[in-house]
């Protein structure tokens, strides 16, 4: 299952049913779990762990070194969990050495043609990045979010899960849970409804969500005001936690 064309560092480890395309190289100390795919003309540079049944396309630059002008040769990592879609040209760099040593990825997310998410980024599970969406360093984002095409993100900051970045976007503060950013600037423009809807969230969670939408966005208040109103309404409500959590949590601000 290993192209005789391909080139396979002696430390790398490649479990069982794994396969590489011709002309793909693989670096030193990397780790590729049972049955994924490494097509074609892909690069895993260096230090990377990846699980099982992901797909990289061609072309796809994985565990390059971190772009970052302090970078000066440290021990960092990449991490990719398990049934990742990468497609072609993809570009994922390892972390830094000041920024904690690793950037993560979690497992079941489609990166689309020319993604690039940079040194010590943070993504979780089930996530969509369209074609050239991009995060800049030290960028946390949350399960099942989605980016549109060309969508950017500043360093440092957080994407709330199940949210909704449209296409084109430039994000320069975080973005709480479950809303919909879209347009140049950035505004946000709703809940997301459908795809919160699409994932099972039942009739009245949505109701609850869209309240406390309200409460931030609609009221006139103050972020403050708007934080405490949403602290009492999250009291042992898990769905309503998720979302205060990604608002008082905020270093940066929000998009408001």
């Amino acid at each position: 299952m290993i192209d005789s064309h391909s080139i396979i560092h002696p430390t790398a480890r490649l479990a069982d049913g794994v396969t590489v395309g011709p002309w793909s190289i693989i670096g030193p100390n990397v780790e590729i779990g049972e049955g994924t795919e490494i097509q074609s003309h892909v690069v895993i540079k260096a230090n990377t762990r990846i699980g099982k049944g992901n797909t990289i396309y061609q072309f796809a630059s994985v565990g390059e070194d971190p772009a970052d002008k302090k970078f000066s040769g440290e021990d960092t990592w990449l991490e990719i969990g398990d049934n990742n879609i990468i497609r072609e040209g993809a570009t994922l760099h390892r972390g830094t050495g000041s920024g904690g040593g690793y950037t993560r990825i979690g497992s079941g997310n489609l990166l689309m043609a020319y993604v690039h998410i940079a040194h010590d980024c943070i993504v979780g599970n089930n996530t969509v990045f369209a074609n050239n969406a991009g995060l800049s360093g030290h960028v946390q984002v949350d399960d099942w979010v989605i980016l549109g095409g060309y969508a950017g993100v500043n360093q440092f900051l957080r994407i709330g899960a199940h949210s909704m970045i449209g296409g084109m976007t430039h994000i320069s503060h975080d973005v709480p849970a479950y809303v919909i950013v879209s347009g140049t600037p950035p505004a946000v423009r709703a809940v997301n409804t459908v795809g919160l809807e699409r994932r099972g969230f039942d009739e009245a969670s949505v109701k609850q969500i869209r309240e406390a939408f309200k409460v931030i966005y609609k009221r006139g208040l103050s972020l403050q005001e708007a934080q405490q109103q949403l602290t009492q309404m999250a009291e042992n409500n898990p769905v309503l936690t998720v979302l205060l959590n990604s608002v008082t949590g905020s270093a940066k601000g929000i998009h408001r």
